[in-house]
C-alpha cells in the first residue's frame, strides 16, 4: 500500500528532523545558562541547524508530494509487507528469503509469496528444526500487517501464499496514472550514471556492428533518465593512435594546400583504404607516417589541424546516423584522455603494480591470466592505458555512481581486467559503486553467419537505414495506406516511425547477450512481437476515443470523476498488467536487459486485444452505426494502456504516430 511503502522512504529524514529539533532545543537551554564566552558560536550553530531543519522539511514535503504522483511498484510493496510479516513471525531469522512474483494463472491469485519453502530449509540446516512449509506459510499469513492493497491471501500446495489484490486499490492506482501521467517510483538519492556507448572509429564508417551498442546504449540512457538519475552519455571515439600518421601523410600528398583550403574528402572510407594500402606497400610513406604520429602527439599546430579536419569529416557522417536514430551523445574520444595516461602509468608504478616484460610495462591483475599493457616498448600507450584513464576520470572526476560500458561480448575479458585493476588500485569499491559491462552478441545474416554484404564486406549502417526506409514505404503502400488513409505528410511520418522503430525493436527485443538474426521481413511483419505490430496496436487504441468523439479534455475530466470498474475478468487482467510497468522498469535497472520491456509491451498489447474483444468500449446501433453508449471507464482503460505504451516506446527510442 502507499502508506505502508512510503513510510520507509521518509523514516531517515523524519528521524533527522527530530534529532535537529532536539539539538536546537538543547542549544536554547545551553544559551540560557549564561555561558557568555561562546554565545556567538552557539547562535551560529543554532542558525545552521535551523537552516538544515528547514531544508529537510522542505525536501521531505517535496518527496511526499512526488511520491503521491509516482506509480507504485506493487511487487516492491508486497515484498515490504511480506518482509515485515516474516520478521514478525521469525524475528531471530537473519536474511530470510523473500520471494514475491506475479501469479502465472488467475486461479492462483494475482501474486505469490514463495518464501516458506526457503525458510523451511534454513530452519532445518541452522537449527535442525523440521517445520513443513505450509505451517510456515500460515504463520507468515497471520502476521501480515494492515495495508491497503491485499484483499485476501490463501495457502496453496506445499506452502505457496496466493495473494489477491483489492480492486479499489488497483482502480485508485489506475486513476492516479491517468491524472498524473506515468511517473517513476521515487529512487531516493539522485545518483550519477555514466554510459559509454556507440564508440565508432574516426576515418571508418559506422557499420552494422555499431548498431547494437548505439541502440542499446541510447535506450539505457533514456531509462535511467526517466527513473530520475543524472545521466552522462559518452561516445568513446577511436580518435587517436598510430593510424592517424598514415592518414595525415596521405592528406598532405593528396591535398597539399589543406591548411588553407578545406579538402573535399567525399569518401573517407576510400581515403582510409588508400592510405592503408600505401602504408603496407610503400616503405618511404610508412616512415613518414610514423614521423607524422610523433608530430601529432607533440601537438604540432599543422598536424593538429590535419587531425581535426579528418575527425570533422567523420563526425558529419556519424551525425547523419545519430539524427536518423534520434541519438543524443557527447563526444569524448581517446584523445581526451591522452594527457592523463602518463599519470596512470606513474600511479601504477608508485604502488608497485608494474612489471617490465620485454621492454613493455605490464600490470598483472589477480584472477586474470593476461596482463594489461600500460606502456609499449617504444614508450607509446595502448587501449589498456586509455581505458584505465577513462575509468579513473569517470570515477574520480565525473563522480559516477554507476558506470555502464555498452560494448560487444568480445571485449568482456578486457573490461573485467580493467575494472579489477581499478578496484586493485583503490579507485572504487564495488559495494559502493556499480561498474558494469553491458555486453551484447553479434548481428547475424539470415544464413546465421556474421551479417555482411554479398561481396563479403561489412554492411554500412547508413545503407541499412536507407533500405529500412524503402521497405517500410513498400509495406505501407502494399496496405494501400497511401491512397485514401494517410496524407503525404502522415505517410512520411509513418514510414520513418516504422522503419527506424522496427530496426531498433528487432535489436532490443532480443536478449542482448545473444546473437540475433537481422531480417527485414520479420521485423516489418505486423503479426507477433514486432514494432510494426505494436505501432499499429497503439494507433488503433488511440483511435478508439477519437472515433467516439471523446477528446483529451473529456478524458482528463473523466479520469478525475469516474471510478474505474474492473468487474469483468478482462478489465481486471488489463488493469493489473498496466500497473506492472514500474516492476518491469526496476528489473531492467537491475539487470540491464531491455528485452524485458519489449516482452512486457507485447503482453500489454495482447492483453488489451483480449479486453477489447470482450468488453464494449463504444456501443453502436447495429443498423445505423450511430453511437448509443460510451462506457467511459473502459475508454479510460484504453487511455491508460496507450499512456504506458507511449512511455515504453519513448524508453526504447521508438516514435509512434497518431495515424497509420
Amino acid at each position: 500500500s502507499r502508506n505502508y511503502c512510503v513510510t520507509a522512504q521518509f523514516s531517515f529524514q523524519e528521524n533527522e528532523i527530530k534529532l535537529l529539533t532536539a539539538e536546537i532545543e538543547h542549544l536554547k537551554n545551553f544559551g540560557c545558562l549564561g555561558v557568555s564566552p561562546s554565545l556567538e558560536g552557539l547562535r551560529d550553530e543554532n542558525a545552521k541547524l535551523k537552516y538544515r531543519l528547514n531544508f529537510l522539511k522542505k525536501s521531505l514535503q517535496e518527496e511526499r508530494s512526488k511520491s503521491t504522483k509516482s506509480m507504485i511498484n506493487i511487487n516492491s510493496c508486497l515484498q515490504e509487507i511480506f518482509g515485515a510479516a516474516i520478521q514478525a513471525a521469525y524475528p531471530d531469522l537473519e536474511n530470510p528469503p523473500l520471494v514475491v512474483t506475479p501469479s502465472q494463472q488467475p486461479k492462483f491469485g494475482d501474486y505469490q509469496c514463495n518464501s516458506a519453502m526457503g525458510i523451511s530449509q534454513i530452519l532445518l540446516k541452522t537449527r535442525e528444526q523440521k517445520v513443513i512449509p505450509r505451517e510456515i506459510a500460515e504463520k507468515i499469513a497471520k502476521n501480515i500487517p494492515d495495508n491497503e492493497c491485499i484483499e485476501k491471501v490463501e495457502i496453496a500446495g506445499p506452502g505457496f501464499i496466493n495473494v489477491h489484490l483489492r480492486k479499489d486499490f488497483v482502480s485508485k492506482q489506475l486513476s492516479s496514472l491517468l491524472i498524473n501521467g506515468v511517473q517513476p517510483p521515487a529512487i531516493g538519492k539522485r545518483k550519477k550514471v555514466v554510459v559509454d556507448f556507440s564508440s565508432p572509429n574516426i576515418a571508418k564508417e559506422m557499420h552494422v556492428g555499431h548498431l547494437r551498442s548505439t541502440i542499446i546504449g541510447e535506450s539505457m540512457c533514456r531509462l535511467f533518465e526517466f527513473a530520475g538519475y543524472d545521466v552522462l552519455r559518452l561516445n568513446h571515439l577511436g580518435d587517436w593512435g598510430t593510424q592517424f600518421g598514415m592518414l595525415i601523410a596521405h592528406l598532405q600528398d593528396k591535398f597539399p594546400d589543406y591548411l588553407t583550403v578545406s579538402p573535399p574528402i567525399g569518401d573517407l572510407q576510400a581515403f582510409y583504404k588508400e592510405s592503408k594500402r600505401r602504408f603496407d606497400t610503400e616503405e618511404e610513406f610508412k616512415k613518414r607516417a610514423y614521423q607524422c604520429v610523433v608530430l601529432l602527439q607533440s601537438k604540432n599546430p599543422d598536424f593538429i589541424k590535419a587531425w581535426n579536419l579528418i575527425c570533422d569529416v567523420s563526425r558529419r557522417e556519424f551525425q547523419k546516423i545519430y539524427n536518423c536514430l534520434d541519438i543524443t551523445i557527447i563526444e569524448r574520444g581517446e584523445s581526451f584522455y591522452h594527457e592523463m595516461m602518463k599519470d596512470i602509468v606513474k600511479e601504477f608504478e608508485d604502488k608497485g603494480f608494474v612489471q617490465v616484460d620485454d621492454g613493455r610495462k605490464v600490470v598483472f591483475v589477480p584472477g586474470f591470466p593476461v596482463p594489461l599493457t600500460i606502456m609499449k616498448s617504444d614508450g607509446g600507450y595502448t587501449y589498456d592505458t586509455s581505458d584505465l584513464a577513462a575509468l579513473k576520470h569517470r570515477l574520480c572526476e565525473e563522480k559516477g555512481d554507476i558506470l555502464i560500458y555498452v560494448v560487444d561480448s568480445g571485449q568482456s575479458v578486457h573490461f573485467q581486467t580493467v575494472f579489477a585493476a581499478g578496484q586493485m588500485i583503490g579507485w572504487y569499491d564495488p559495494k559502493v559503486t556499480r561498474v558494469a559491462h553491458a555486453a551484447f552478441g553479434v548481428v547475424l545474416g539470415e544464413d546465421k553467419k556474421k551479417f555482411k554484404t554479398r561481396s563479403g564486406d561489412t554492411v554500412r549502417l547508413i545503407d541499412l537505414l536507407e533500405e529500412g526506409l524503402k521497405r517500410a514505404m513498400d509495406k505501407l503502400k502494399d496496405k494501400e495506406r497511401d491512397k485514401v488513409v494517410l496524407t503525404p505528410e502522415e505517410l512520411k511520418a509513418a514510414q520513418t516511425s516504422v522503419a527506424f522503430g522496427c530496426i531498433k525493436y528487432a535489436d532490443l527485443s532480443h536478449n542482448r547477450l545473444n546473437d540475433y538474426v537481422f531480417s527485414f521481413d520479420k521485423m516489418l511483419d505486423d503479426r507477433g512481437n514486432t514494432a510494426a505490430y505494436l505501432l499499429y496496436a497503439f494507433t488503433r487504441i488511440r483511435a478508439i476515443a477519437r472515433l467516439a468523439n471523446i477528446d483529451e479534455q473529456m478524458l482528463r475530466k473523466a479520469a478525475r470523476e469516474e471510478v474505474l470498474v474492473l468487474d469483468h475478468e478482462k478489465e481486471w487482467k488489463l488493469g493489473k498488467c498496466i500497473l506492472r510497468f514500474p516492476e518491469i522498469l526496476q528489473k531492467i535497472l537491475d539487470d540491464l536487459l531491455l528485452h524485458t520491456l519489449c516482452d512486457y509491451l507485447y503482453e500489454l498489447a495482447t492483453t488489451f486485444t483480449e479486453f477489447y474483444d470482450s468488453c464494449y468500449c463504444v456501443e453502436k446501433d447495429r443498423q445505423t452505426g450511430q453511437i448509443v453508449k460510451v462506457n467511459m471507464w473502459r475508454l479510460l482503460l484504453c487511455e491508460a494502456t496507450a499512456t504506458v505504451m507511449a512511455k515504453g516506446f519513448d524508453i526504447l527510442g521508438i516514435k509512434p504516430v497518431q495515424r497509420m
